[in-house]
């Protein structure tokens, strides 16, 4: 039987000190002897039954993340948490006994590190009420998605500025940065944190905020899901939410060079109320499109596409630009425009949005590169999609240390995407890495880590930058033991 790339060496790379002994799993306790596992029976009590053994009815569903090519990683345990003091019952049951330990807020972790096989998942999703106050602060449950954020923020006409997947967790997002759709006017959705409640791995509930654990504070902008401890609640600092516009431009067949061109500089120009991205299909020839949402009229926002089609050079097949409320433009984006709020959610939890089964890696544009070269690595790779979402404007006000997220002066991510099955994983995992490789000799190096990626090379720096000896630090002093280690976590960069 063969296996992509990503399934062996999750199956290799479980974390917290699980040692293959003829195929089966042993927990390795610290100094290398066998340790006991859980007393899972004692744990159950502890939480009123919810806790999820494989023998238990909702094991199966409950265990699954969102991407289904980790669908073979079976957890021991899944705690559905309603609190952090339920947090501390699962790490102190589980600590010691060589189980990884991951908490899952909404399961999109690319390689299911949030679903350790024969680990303890700490479900967070019962804590996902969204409170905002007078003054504009909204706190938020771990366990949010983000469409119930944007619903409950633009019901007190407010905004946060994150992702555009409305069945991504507020956590993991906000941990790894918060590339979105309204960054470079509002920035990263970690610049607008401003303080959490956090379990640490030796149970202590911690408040932390720029007076109280100023380290801990700084690691959690940027610095990775899973790394330093078990997030319970965020508190943002909000804005008010204005209307804005939302827009897409398809260009022909053999376009493609023409537009990444023409938008990498068009970007780099624009003012900060513009966000868009650039997409790039591959085929032959490749296609490309390019999208995004301005915050403002139709009217203002149409001189600047002018100017892009204008560098462009090509008129665009089609092209839009729609005036939507906030939470209409962010409906719009997370491609639910005409469903409700309960609609965007999984088909698990009542919705209608299925699982996904792929294969993503990514690269910083740290400043404009060949666009011609660029579009060369899709030449026939039908089915794969890079997807270049723009930074600049307020992401780039901060200094790259000053919160642990350090890509502030890159141009635009570069998402390399392809859906998958078992059986084509690993020729699609092939292509998929030709093109990320291929972006780092365009000079494309950086990586966001909230598109975490099993074999990128040297991944510490390419994520982290010169944050990293701090982040390991911070790791280091909250931490020690590593009860929180994973393939990729900071301890092992």
């Amino acid at each position: 039987m063969t296996i992509g790339r990503r399934g062996f060496l999750t199956a290799l790379g479980l974390g917290g000190g699980m040692v293959a002994t003829g195929g089966r799993a042993a927990w390795a306790a610290p100094g290398g002897d066998r340790a006991e596992p859980p007393d899972w029976a004692a744990l159950k009590d502890r939480l009123d039954g919810r806790l999820l053994l494989p023998s238990d009815q909702g094991y199966a569903v409950a265990r699954l993340g969102y991407n289904e090519l980790n669908d073979r990683q079976y957890p021991a345990a899944v705690a559905s948490c309603t609190s952090a003091q339920d947090v501390q019952w699962c790490l102190d049951a589980a600590r010691g006994h060589g189980v990884p330990i991951a908490a899952r807020s909404g399961g999109h972790s690319y390689l299911g590190y949030s679903v350790p096989a024969d680990g303890l998942v700490m479900d967070l999703r019962p804590m996902a009420r969204v409170e905002v106050g007078a003054d504009g602060t909204a706190r938020v449950g771990a366990g949010a998605r983000l469409i119930e954020v944007y619903a409950a923020l633009a019901a007190a006409g407010r905004l946060l500025p994150a992702g555009s997947c409305p069945t991504v967790g507020v956590s993991g997002l906000t941990l790894g940065g918060g590339i979105g759709v309204l960054a470079r006017k509002y920035g990263l959705t970690c610049d607008r944190l401003v303080g959490a409640e956090l379990v640490t791995a030796d149970s202590r509930v911690l408040t932390v905020s720029e007076e109280c654990e100023p380290d801990l504070y700084w690691a959690l902008r940027g610095g990775g899901g899973g790394n330093f401890g078990v997030v319970t609640s965020f508190t943002f600092r909000t804005a008010p939410a204005p209307e804005l516009t939302v827009f897409a431009l398809r260009f022909p067949a053999g376009s493609a060079a023409e537009l990444v061109g023409a938008w990498q500089q068009w970007i780099a120009e624009a003012p900060p109320e513009l966000w868009s991205n650039c997409v790039v299909s591959g085929g032959t020839p490749p296609t490309a499109r390019a999208g995004g949402c301005y915050v403002g009229s139709p009217a203002e926002l149409s001189p600047l596409l002018d100017d892009l089609v204008a560098r462009v050079g090509v008129p665009p097949t089609t092209r839009t630009a729609q005036a939507k409320s906030y939470l209409d433009a962010m409906k719009y984006m997370a491609g639910c425009a005409n469903d409700t709020i309960a609609q965007c959610h999984p088909v698990s939890e009542g919705g209608r949005l299925p699982r996904a089964s792929f294969v993503a890696v990514s690269r910083m544009l740290d400043s404009a590169v060949d666009a011609g070269r660029l579009v060369a690595l899709l030449e026939g790779r039908t089915g794969l999609d890079l997807l270049l979402d723009s930074l600049g404007g307020a992401v780039a006000e901060l200094a790259p240390g000053a919160t642990a997220f350090p890509h502030r002066s890159a141009l635009a991510s570069a998402q390399v995407y392809a859906s998958a099955t078992r059986a084509n994983q690993q020729q699609v995992t092939a292509s998929v890495d030709a093109v990320r490789d291929g972006l780092a000799a365009l000079g494309a190096t950086g990586a966001y880590v909230n598109y975490i990626d099993a074999t990128l090379p040297d991944w510490g720096t390419a994520y982290y930058g010169a944050n990293l000896p701090h982040l390991k630090a911070v790791s280091s002093t909250y931490d020690p033991d590593g009860v929180f280690a994973f393939p990729q976590s900071v301890s092992r960069a």
